[in-house]
């Protein structure tokens, strides 16, 4: 009798089968969430050395992935921050020089390309939630909305969460206002954000996505949990001083529970999750009898929010991703939000147009604690900058500050676009950023060869920025 025995010639096809679907669920396009607070300063988390301020679900975010000694913002302040890190490329260029009031013209116009455009059309599903501040006439069909800018879901404000972040009832989703909510923002925030992501997930579980969840706080005016204060009612020097601690441990744990969500869903293998923030702490208590609550730190950095030195624009910067990130990273490289679009264009294997300026790079490069390679500096151009030098160059280790010639403005018109083209630069400092992150030693007459190399390097990129920057109609 006859035998034929067919398992072992089917066990290495069975074999090679399966190798060939665990290579391609390791090569499948990472989710990409980008987390962004509104005004957290540089050391209001403990992972970046608050003294009391409890941030627990962040710090274990921070060891299980890399935290960035380095991170940028791409403006000092809101606005032109959002437009930056959604296009890769400096504010200026876009036309959004600082904070937009509600009704005004200055808007994220519809010729910009932006994040969300881009991995849409590459096949991922996009979701923004939160804080929007990217027009001024906001759910209007004057001006772009965030649809418009390539998200399928959107759900936030124009500006800051009203009357606080405590029920809110300024929130619209998708064109329509949702009234008088009950929470708080940032928890409101993630569980729209999260509810979509489950309806998609549903719908197409291997569709990636990119979710863009947008903080309001710790922004004035600041309302946080009883049970949150309560912890450090005692512990701060006052209660509004808790209510702002106590505002950054929800913000904790918003986070805490998108990372416990991703899990469950068993999503945060392959998903790249980015905290950041739009810019450094408001320290002025400058909002009146409605709010007192500014108790942000950007220690041991210089300034604060609306300053181009280090404490404007230097952030946060934490990144998990299990997959690709090896745990317990701490890198002082230096990454900006402007490196979002290159880098996750390449991450969805697209790329932006060839005539697309981009003033950012891939960050992969950092993750692997490698160099980035960076075809230009780091440049701001802040025209109503606090401090007097209102441009500023960070390259390699080295900070350039240089004052301007001309008044400060909020934008960029016809009116006064003669007066901003022909400013010129003066006034040089230069900052060894790797040996003083304070900026308090200046080494431009000490090191004078050092000081004509910077000086040429940032006249180049801020002529270049100055004529490619976008000028409104008066």
């Amino acid at each position: 009798m006859k035998i034929t025995v067919r398992f072992p010639f089917f066990a290495p096809v069975v074999f090679l089968l399966a190798c060939l679907g665990s290579l391609a669920k390791q090569e499948k396009r990472p989710n990409v969430v980008v987390v962004l607070c509104d005004d957290l300063g540089y050391g209001d988390l403990a992972c970046y050395g608050h003294p009391k301020i409890k941030t627990p679900h962040l710090d274990r975010m921070a060891k299980g992935g890399i935290r960035f000694t380095d991170f940028y913002s791409t403006a000092p302040v809101c606005s032109p921050s959002r437009v930056g890190l959604l296009t890769g490329r400096s504010p200026n260029r876009a036309g959004v020089y600082d904070w937009i009031p509600s009704g005004r013209g200055v808007h994220m116009r519809a010729s910009e390309v932006t994040i969300a455009q881009l991995l849409k059309k590459a096949g991922y599903a996009t979701c923004m939630s939160g804080k929007w501040h990217c027009n001024g006439k906001f759910n209007s069909p004057q001006q772009p909305q965030p649809d418009a800018a390539g998200f399928d879901h959107w759900f936030g404000t124009q500006n800051n969460a009203s009357p606080s972040h405590e029920n809110p009832k300024n929130f619209v989703r998708n064109g329509n206002p949702v009234g008088v909510l009950k929470g708080y923002s940032c928890q409101l925030v993630v569980d729209e954000a999260l509810a979509w992501l489950k309806k998609q997930q549903a719908k197409d579980a291997e569709q990636p996505f990119f979710m863009y969840v947008a903080f309001h706080e710790p922004h004035e005016p600041v309302a946080s949990p009883k049970e949150m204060v309560n912890q450090y009612d005692g512990v701060a020097k006052n209660h509004n001083q808790a209510q702002y601690f106590a505002n950054v441990t929800n913000i904790d744990a918003a986070v805490g529970k998108l990372m416990k969500a991703l899990k469950a869903m068993t999503l945060d293998e392959n998903t790249l999750v980015v905290f950041t923030s739009d810019n450094g702490p408001e320290t002025l208590l400058r909002y009146g009898p409605r709010s007192g609550r500014s108790f942000g730190v950007a220690d041991p950095l210089r300034g604060m929010k609306l300053w181009t030195t280090e404490a404007g624009f230097r952030v946060a910067g934490i990144m998990h991703w299990p997959a690709r990130i090896k745990a317990g990273q701490v890198s002082e490289r230096p990454v900006s939000a402007l490196d979002f679009l290159p880098t996750f264009c390449e991450l969805a294997e697209t790329n932006p147009p060839k005539d697309l300026v981009l003033d950012g790079t891939s960050f992969l490069p950092a993750l692997e604690g490698k160099p980035l390679q960076r075809k230009k500096p780091l440049v701001w151009v802040y025209y109503n900058a606090l401090n007097n030098r209102r441009v500023a160059m960070r390259d390699g280790d080295w900070k350039v500050l240089a004052k301007l010639n001309i008044g400060k403005y909020n934008t960029v018109h016809s009116g006064n676009a003669d007066q901003v083209k022909g400013a010129t630069l003066s006034d040089f400092q230069v900052f060894d950023l790797s040996q003083d992150i304070g900026e308090g030693k200046d080494l431009a007459k000490t090191n004078p060869a050092k000081l004509a190399k910077l000086k040429k390097k940032l006249e180049t990129h801020y002529r270049e920025l100055i004529e490619g920057s976008h000028v409104w109609g008066k």
